[in-house]
């Protein structure tokens, strides 16, 4: 029996293998305590049931509170007097961008200027009016109001789909930005 003490303080309980057991007996004694000192549980209690009924977190009386289930409601965009309306801006931009081809960058950007925002002037510097993507404009400026003092406007093309957003904050209608959609 000494020499079986002696094997395991001196070799076992100094070598990792020894340690781990003896941590390992340790945590499963805690564990196994802490077990028979909290008595039985419930299984109703437990987190892992599931509901037997759906989860509602909205009243079902109240109606239905979706986007898509209202009409949209009839926005008309805010014109002061004796200022250009969106479309005749829109129209106006176009057509100063569709004569990019041909013409120097600062020529260019000068037409587009008075039409455009602080924001979209800063964004242009420096792009090649050669990368207009159309020649001409097949049809008039479509509108589509957001709010008051903003409008998006899809100006079809003689190969894609100029989208303008139009602003209005304190002064006449500008551009805000540009986008292309080819067909």
């Amino acid at each position: 029996m000494r020499r079986a003490l002696e094997f395991l303080f001196t070799r076992v309980l100094r070598s990792r293998l020894g340690v781990a057991l003896v941590i390992a007996v340790l945590v499963f004694g805690v564990i196994g305590g802490a077990r028979l000192v909290s008595g039985p549980t419930e299984p109703t209690t437990a987190v892992t049931t599931r509901p037997t009924q759906p989860i509602a977190s909205v009243d079902p009386e109240a109606g239905d509170d979706g986007v898509l289930a209202s009409p949209p409601t009839a926005v008309a965009p805010r014109v002061r007097p004796g200022e250009p309306t969106p479309e005749q801006v829109a129209g106006r931009f176009t057509t100063a961008w569709l004569t990019g081809p041909g013409s120097t960058g600062d020529a260019w950007q000068a037409r587009l200027r008075p039409l455009s925002t602080p924001a979209l002037v800063e964004k242009m510097t420096g792009a090649d009016p050669e990368t207009v993507p159309a020649r001409r404009s097949t049809g008039p400026p479509a509108l589509r109001p957001r709010t008051e003092s903003y409008v998006e406007a899809r100006v079809p093309l003689d190969n894609g789909t100029l989208r303008l957003d139009l602003v209005a904050a304190d002064g006449p209608w500008l551009v805000d930005a540009v986008d292309w959609e080819r067909p």
